[in-house]
């Protein structure tokens, strides 16, 4: 209880600043007695309101994520993912040491039994089928005696576990001061039913030519220094760049499609094991396919049958018409010169399916939920069965409705498959009937309702393949090309721009690059060039050479941002288009001023419209678009007054009310409040968190370690 008075003394601070997502508090002691709480050693990748996150202790997060992400995420991203965590965490757990919040074991625990990872793991049930408290602690104590590699990841998993606990607790608390009363209940029941009708004229900025409207750059600058908080923005460079890359030239591309030429026919080779001149088959006529095309080719034999939409697609046609042991090639495809040969054919070798699985207790696979015996299960089916063959019944319905398979939600598809995916009986139907049969199988899963839905041809293609790549000569050309506009560039004799153009190399700029970016546009991953452009001695006209996967980039810092406001000319894309609607509606309120909205309309060659059943909800004008100033104006008159100009976002507008209704009333407005109540309760977690990340103040140095 005194915890939830010392928050609802402090509601108005706790809205603004309680955050979302926490990560970062061990519970060995609760299990294992173990304190793993560690000091913070080494320097910092930030710090927090003053608390420092150590980089060591950050090091070894990152390391663990890395191993739980794989080769799928990049480094870079697996840092940002872990430092956001570990700032969550810092702004939490002051929070939590400030209100004395805290969790105990039993809360622990039934956190815990949350989580479906664990109380659903039939490792941790007693003989009830219930999650078992002492099974599961004495699998931690067997993980911490005899496993540690184990148990240094279960360490890890505690940490989320009892982090969670404790936000959860937190937020409740908040969430039980969020509410909404009946009257703010019967407020948005009005804001979404009372209804207004008008009668407007509207005129349209677009009536006045940008180009007519002058802005100085000192009145973006005043606009700038009345709205800071939209103007803030981080330290961020702008650079540009040449990629030289390391590519197969004319003459390489045609070596390539030689060499593989070559390998179609036999040739007479030397053979020093034997002393004596041999015929070596080439792809034309060899036996052994497979030692062939593992001794000469780049892309290994492919034993597998493929339908024609599995091949490559410019060429398929082709392939297919193919008679056994003919070639065809050689033939350009992506970055490799091929030669196929047709090894096989199976005329419906791969079939498109539908079933309608009704499985038994007790069947193989079959779901806990399913009560039936065989017998019932055979009936069921055979009415399915006879249900599926009327005429107009839709199967994919059927499925669904029906089916215990995984398929069901998709109508029961089984997608393609070839001979001998399927178990004996099922395959044997689908292989040996026509497409459209259906019929009735039983397998040990259960019995199936099956519709054959279409079949193909599958061919066996062994296929020679070169790939594409630069030549030594093009690659130290290449380097020399990439050598000279460097030095040419850092020479400072001809702008960057005019030696590209010279030369025909393609300039290409990135700008607002951020001290943590790693992939920059046609680069990809391209960490080393962000890390220079952030270094204090790099300055704006600086050269560098950088070697990155398959060649060069020279990239010139063309750009440099400091923490702290926008310039006039970074913001004016921004300003000038407010500016000028601000100037635009002066001009004409002011051409227009005492007119009657008759005579504005025949003034401005516009017309007079109606609008009906506007609310404050929905304050969308009918040929004019979202309009709130214009609606909220509309509903603060009396039906028959008429407006002074109210300045819009499409135009400035006259209205007059022509006439209001209210939404009928309601006894009663709980289910309204209600509505509100949940929506500003699922918002607690990432509105209060944000605020409360905005008032924190956060050294950032992660740019200094990675």
């Amino acid at each position: 209880m005194a915890i939830l008075e010392n928050i609802r003394k402090r509601t108005t601070v706790l809205i603004l600043i309680i955050g979302l997502a926490l990560f970062a508090f061990v519970i060995s002691g609760v299990f294992t007695k173990n304190n793993l709480s560690g000091g913070k050693t080494g320097s910092s990748v930030a710090e927090v309101n003053g608390d420092e996150i150590s980089i060591n202790d950050f090091r070894r997060k990152v390391e663990v994520a890395k191993n739980r992400f794989g080769s799928s995420a990049s480094s870079m991203m697996v840092v940002n993912q872990v430092y956001e965590q570990e700032v969550r965490n810092a702004i939490l757990a002051q929070q939590f040491e400030d209100l004395g919040i805290d969790i105990e074991r039993d809360q622990i625990m039934n956190y815990i039994k949350t989580i479906p990872a664990y109380s659903q793991n039939p490792q941790f049930m007693n003989e009830s089928g219930n999650f078992d408290e002492g099974k599961f602690r004495d699998f931690i104590a067997d993980l911490r005696a005899n496993s540690p590699s184990q148990y240094e990841l279960w360490l890890q998993d505690e940490q989320s576990i009892i982090q969670n606990a404790k936000q959860q607790t937190y937020f409740n608390l908040v969430k039980a001061g969020v509410g909404a009363t009946l009257k703010e209940g019967e407020l948005d029941y009005k804001l979404a039913n009372d209804k207004v009708d008008i009668k407007y004229v509207r005129l349209p900025y677009t009536s006045i030519a940008d180009s007519t409207i002058s802005i100085t750059k000192s009145e973006i600058q005043s606009y700038i220094n009345d709205h800071k908080e939209e103007f803030k923005q981080e330290n961020a460079r702008d650079i540009q760049y040449v990629y030289f890359e390391e590519k197969a030239s004319v003459d390489d591309v045609n070596a390539v499609k030689e060499e593989t030429i070559k390998l179609l026919d036999d040739t007479i080779e030397y053979r020093e094991a034997t002393d004596r001149m041999d015929t070596i088959a080439g792809f034309r006529n060899t036996k052994d396919l497979v030692d062939f095309l593992d001794r000469k080719s780049d892309i290994k034999y492919d034993t597998i049958y493929r339908a024609k939409k599995d091949l490559p697609t410019s060429f398929a046609d082709t392939l297919v018409t193919l008679k056994i042991g003919e070639i065809f090639g050689p033939y350009r495809d992506g970055n490799y010169f091929k030669v196929s040969k047709m090894v096989d054919k199976k005329a419906d070798g791969s079939a498109k399916a539908s079933h309608i699985l009704i499985s038994w207790k007790g069947g193989e696979r079959a779901g806990a939920n399913v009560t039936r015996t065989k017998e019932e299960a055979e009936a069921k089916a055979k009415e399915l069965l006879a249900e599926a063959k009327k005429d107009g019944t839709v199967f994919v319905q059927l499925a669904r409705d029906n089916s215990d398979g995984p398929s069901a939600p998709n109508g029961g598809d089984l997608g393609y498959f070839q001979e001998g995916a399927m178990v004996a009986d099922f395959n044997d139907f689908v292989f040996g009937n026509k497409v459209g049969t259906i019929g009735l199988v039983e397998t040990e899963f259960g019995y199936h309702v099956i519709k054959i839905d279409d079949k193909q041809d599958v061919y066996k293609i062994a296929t020679l393949a070169r790939e594409i790549e630069p030549s030594e000569a093009t690659i130290n050309t290449l380097f020399q090309d990439a050598t000279k506009f460097e030095m040419d560039a850092i020479s400072g004799e001809k702008e960057f721009v005019d030696l590209a153009k010279e030369n025909k190399y393609e300039v290409r700029p990135v700008n607002k690059i951020k001290a943590m970016d790693e992939n920059l546009p046609g680069l990809s991953t391209q960490r080393s060039i962000v890390q220079w452009a952030f270094k204090e001695d790099t300055e704006v006209g600086n050269v560098k050479r950088f070697s990155v996967n398959n060649g060069y980039v020279i990239a010139q810092m063309t750009g440099k941002y400091e923490e702290g406001l926008q310039s006039v000319e970074d913001a004016s894309t921004t300003v000038l288009p407010i500016l000028r609607k601000e100037r635009k509606a002066k001009q004409l309120i002011a051409a227009n001023k005492g007119k009657s909205m008759e005579d504005v309309a025949k003034d401005n060659s516009v017309s007079v419209s109606n609008a009906s059943a506007l609310t404050v909800k929905a304050p969308t004008i009918p040929g004019a678009g979202r309009e709130p100033a214009v609606v909220g104006t509309a509903f603060a008159m009396n039906v028959g007054d008429s407006s002074d100009f109210i300045i819009g976002e499409s135009g400035v507008f006259l209205i007059s009310v022509t006439n209001k209704q209210e939404g009928p009333k309601l006894e009663n407005y709980s289910t309204f409040a209600n509505s509100i109540k949940t929506s500003n309760a699922a918002r607690v977690n990432s509105a209060v968190y944000n605020a409360l990340k905005e008032a924190a103040e956060v050294e950032d140095n992660r740019s200094i370690f990675y």
